[in-house]
């Protein structure tokens, strides 16, 4: 199959937020016209409007009805929405839930039509959101929902660190309650899957963390390593996995030890994103993975605090759509699957615990 320059949707986020912001700075370098068609979901007065925030006059869009007109070479905005809408930079309000929703709406039909390759989302609000009724804790409950799919996973993706989350956006109370064989076998094997055909590491080699502090140490501080999550590390080792752990999480990334690894389980969001951030904010990537369609999103949120001011650091959001286009790339076979660069197995069985 013949691969060209994918169409993108950039999905624009809390109106009241960063995120066009951020998507503009990184379209007002025309090189990135060379890599791929950017089509914005928002309306051709609220770009404009933060357009004029960070005085990028020289930025020329086409509005369109939808992605099918789309052209290379220009950026489109697909009109979402018809009235004027107040913008109130900073604030958390339902406008800015509702406006993010009508966009990630317009978005998916235009996936399902066939007329977008891949969805960049910026960031949204959570109680924005929440007012707008929008019945989701974020977008990637909501894609799981809108794509009819029976799972998806998180994963955070930056060049010396990926982690995929067990369980997603719940309460910290709520997590062991969610741990089970089941559970953990079905992300051990879908983070190696995502990996292999997103990645393209050949034989990816996984880490999973405990939940409890110093894993449990032998089931004195926490039953679920020894009972649950062990186990299934062995069973899936015999079957030919490169999985290993549970590993404490302090000791683990306070050691280098997940430079070891091609990437990392982590059980809970907390757990996977804090030494993520510490790592890569501004640089990382959140991955949806299971998906029919590849998405990605910054690793930074609306960042209210400092919206409209002309501050905000475009890295993540470029790095969003620039690890979209290598997956999508990876998954139409246009770029050749790689062997890991971690140490070999031999070497792992040596120096870690399985």
């Amino acid at each position: 199959m013949k691969i060209t320059k994918p169409r993108i949707a950039i999905t624009l986020g809390d109106i009241n937020g960063i995120g066009l912001e951020v998507t503009l700075k990184v379209l007002k370098d025309t090189r990135v016209m060379n890599h791929f068609i950017p089509i914005i979901y928002a309306s051709p007065k609220t770009v404009a409007y933060h357009k004029n925030i960070i005085e990028a006059d020289e930025l020329k869009f086409q509005t369109v009805s939808d992605a099918s007109k789309a052209k290379p070479g220009r950026i489109s905005v697909v009109n979402c929405w018809e009235e004027t809408v107040t913008i109130q930079l900073g604030a958390v309000t339902k406008e800015g839930g509702e406006y993010a929703k009508r966009a990630l709406e317009k978005a998916i039909e235009d996936i399902r039509s066939g007329y977008i390759d891949i969805l960049v989302t910026a960031p949204i609000h959570k109680k924005s959101m929440e007012l707008a009724e929008f019945g989701f804790p974020g977008h990637t409950e909501y894609l799981k929902d809108a794509f009819g799919v029976t799972d998806v996973m998180m994963m955070m993706v930056h060049p010396d660190m990926k982690i995929s989350m067990a369980t997603g956006h719940i309460p910290l109370s709520e997590v062991s309650g969610q741990i089970t064989s089941d559970l953990i076998r079905k992300r051990i094997l879908q983070t190696t899957r995502t990996m292999k055909k997103d990645f393209g590491i050949e034989k990816p080699v996984i880490a999973i963390l405990g939940l409890n502090p110093h894993a449990g140490d032998e089931g004195v501080i926490g039953y679920e390593e020894q009972e649950i999550i062990r186990p299934v590390v062995i069973e899936l080792k015999k079957k030919g996995s490169f999985v290993f752990g549970p590993f404490a999480s302090d000791g683990f990334f306070g050691s280098l030890a997940y430079k070891k690894f091609d990437a990392i389980l982590a059980i809970y969001h907390d757990q996977g994103l804090i030494p993520f951030k510490f790592l890569a904010f501004h640089e990382g990537v959140n991955f949806t993975a299971g998906l029919p369609v590849v998405r990605t999103s910054p690793d930074h949120g609306t960042a209210m605090d400092i919206a409209g001011k002309n501050l905000a650091d475009p890295t993540s959001m470029r790095n969003a759509i620039y690890a979209a286009i290598d997956i999508w790339k990876n998954r139409s076979g246009a770029k050749t699957s790689k062997r890991s660069d971690k140490p070999s197995i031999e070497e792992m069985e040596k120096t870690l615990e399985g």
